[in-house]
C-alpha cells in the first residue's frame, strides 16, 4: 500500500541565525532554515525518518480561493497560504493541504517546518506561460545557465497525485533555437539539509527532474519519473554537490540520463570546491533511450567519491553505466562501487569517456585534467548487449584501478571491448576485456581486489 504524497521538510534549526535557502520546484520554490538531523555515514548506511511527523495546524489550498480546474492559475492562492502558515514554523510547523484536482500555478515559496500533502489524483501543474517563469542568477559552481550564457529560469512541486512540468513547449523551444536562458528543473533543492521526497510521481520537466545542489541528508525514495524518451534533454534525479544523498526503490524513464551525478563545471566548480560524495543508490529500474541508466558528470570539477551503487535494473537505453569528463575539468572520479547489475536490450554496458562535455567559455585550462581512479564494477549481467565496453581515457592522463568483476554480457557484435589510456583489473569478466584489463599487464590487482570485496 503506498502513502499519500509527502515532500517532508524535516528541518530543524542550528544555535545560530540560520542561512535561508531554496528549493525549487520546476515554479515552485521552497525556502527555509538549514537544520541538523537525518544523514549517512561514510560506508554507506544512513539513517532516515520513515515519513513526516503530525503536523498540529494543518490548512487546504482551498481556503485561499484556489480552482483545481487545469485552467486557473493559482499562484496567488499558494503564495499567500504559505505566506499565512510561516507563522507556525516555531508551533510545531504546519501542513498544506491540495485536494484532488488540477492545479495550475506559477512560482511561489514554501517555507521551513512545512509538509506538503497532496490527495490522491491532485495534480500540481507548472503553467506553460514563460513570463511565469522567473530569471535567476546562475549557480555559482557553473558561472552560467547550463545551455545558454546569462541566468536561468527559476525552476513547480503524489503515489497517487503528480507533478507535470509539461515540459513539451520547452523542448519545442530548445529544438527552435528559442529560449534566451537555459530552462528551469521541475525540482531544484538549493542549500537544503534533512530533505524526504517519496511516494511521487513526476511527469515532463523541462530539464532535470529532481536537482538536489548544495544541499545534505537527501532521501529520495519509492518515486517515479517519467518523461518522453523521444527528447534526448531531459535527466531524471541529478543530484549535484551533495553530501549524503539516499536514491532507492525508483522507477525512472527519460530522454537523457535516468541518474546522474555532477559536481560543477570547468573553473566555476573548482573554485567552488564542493564534490558529491557519500551516495547511495539502491533497487531502481532505469531507461533512457538516448543516454545512460547511472552517469557521472561530466560536470564534476568538484569531485566525485565514495558513491556505492546496487541492485540496478537498466533496460531498453543506450548507454548502461557511463563516466564522463574531458581535458579542463580538474577534479575527480573516485572510490566508487557499483554491483548487482542486470541489463537488457542496452547498445552500450560500460562506457568511460574522457572526451565528453563543452565548457562553459573559452577560458578554460586544457592542461587541468581530472583523475579518475579506483572505480569497480562487479556482478553485473546483460542480455542483448551490443558492446560491452568502450573506455576511453585522455593521453597523458590514463584512467586507472578500473576495476571489472563478475561480469558476464552477451554480446550481439563483434566489437566487445575497446580501450586506450586506461588501467585496471579484471576477474571473471566475459566476454574477455581489453589487455589493459587483464593480468598480467595489470598493475592494479591488490586495489582492486580490496574494492571488489567491497560491502554495502
Amino acid at each position: 500500500m503506498k502513502w499519500p504524497v509527502r515532500i517532508l521538510m524535516a528541518v530543524i534549526s542550528t544555535g545560530h541565525d540560520a542561512k535561508y535557502v531554496q528549493m525549487v520546484l520546476l515554479l515552485v520554490v521552497l525556502v527555509f532554515k538549514v537544520g541538523e538531523g537525518n544523514g549517512c555515514i561514510s560506508n554507506g548506511q544512513c539513517r532516515y525518518d520513515n515519513g513526516p511527523s503530525p503536523r498540529p495546524h494543518s490548512v487546504s489550498i482551498l481556503e485561499f480561493g484556489a480552482v483545481g480546474d487545469g485552467r486557473t492559475i493559482n499562484t496567488l492562492a499558494f503564495q499567500n497560504a504559505v505566506f499565512y502558515l510561516r507563522s507556525f514554523a516555531d508551533k510545531g510547523g504546519a501542513q498544506l493541504y491540495v485536494p484532488t484536482g488540477r492545479w495550475l500555478t506559477g512560482s511561489f515559496n514554501l517555507t521551513s517546518h512545512l509538509t506538503l500533502f497532496l490527495e490522491k489524483d491532485a495534480i500540481i501543474v507548472g503553467t506553460q506561460d514563460p513570463s511565469q517563469w522567473p530569471v535567476v542568477e546562475p549557480l555559482p559552481s557553473y558561472g552560467r545557465g547550463i545551455e545558454l550564457p546569462g541566468g536561468r529560469h527559476r525552476s513547480l512541486i503524489s503515489d497517487n497525485g503528480a507533478i507535470n512540468g509539461q515540459g513539451s513547449i520547452w523542448w519545442d523551444w530548445v529544438l527552435s533555437h528559442s529560449l534566451n536562458y537555459s530552462r528551469p528543473h521541475l525540482v531544484e533543492l538549493v542549500y537544503c539539509k534533512n530533505i524526504t521526497i517519496s511516494n511521487l510521481t513526476f511527469l515532463d520537466s523541462p530539464d532535470w527532474h529532481i536537482h538536489p545542489v548544495y544541499s545534505s541528508n537527501v532521501h529520495i525514495q519509492n518515486i517515479t519519473v517519467h518523461a518522453s524518451p523521444n527528447f534526448s534533454y531531459t535527466s531524471g534525479i541529478v543530484p549535484d554537490s551533495c553530501s549524503d544523498v539516499w536514491i532507492e526503490d525508483c522507477t525512472i524513464t527519460v530522454g537523457h540520463d535516468a541518474i546522474v551525478l555532477k559536481s560543477g563545471w570547468d573553473k566555476y566548480g573548482i573554485l567552488y570546491g564542493r564534490p558529491i560524495t557519500n551516495v547511495h543508490i539502491s533497487r531502481v529500474e532505469l531507461q533512457t533511450s538516448l543516454g545512460s541508466g547511472l552517469a557521472f558528470g561530466s560536470e564534476m570539477s568538484g569531485g566525485v567519491s565514495d558513491i556505492y551503487a546496487e541492485h540496478l535494473r537498466i533496460y531498453d537505453s543506450f548507454t548502461g553505466v557511463k563516466f564522463k569528463t574531458t581535458r579542463g575539468r580538474g577534479g575527480y572520479m573516485k572510490d566508487i562501487v557499483i554491483s548487482d547489475v542486470d541489463m537488457e536490450n542496452v547498445h552500450t554496458a560500460i562506457e568511460f569517456n574522457g572526451h565528453c562535455g563543452h565548457h562553459p567559455d573559452d577560458q578554460f585550462d586544457p592542461d587541468v585534467l581530472p583523475v579518475i581512479s579506483r572505480v569497480t564494477l562487479k556482478k553485473m549481467t546483460g542480455k542483448n548487449i551490443t558492446v560491452a565496453g568502450i573506455l576511453s581515457g585522455i593521453d597523458g592522463d590514463p584512467f586507472s584501478a578500473v576495476c571489472l568483476s563478475d561480469i558476464k554480457f552477451s554480446v550481439t557484435s563483434n566489437l566487445s571491448w575497446t580501450c586506450s589510456n586506461v588501467q585496471g583489473f579484471s576477474q571473471s569478466v566475459f566476454p574477455e576485456p581489453c589487455p589493459d584489463l587483464q593480468p598480467p599487464y595489470s598493475n592494479s590487482s591488490d586495489l582492486c581486489y580490496s574494492l571488489v570485496g567491497a560491502v554495502f
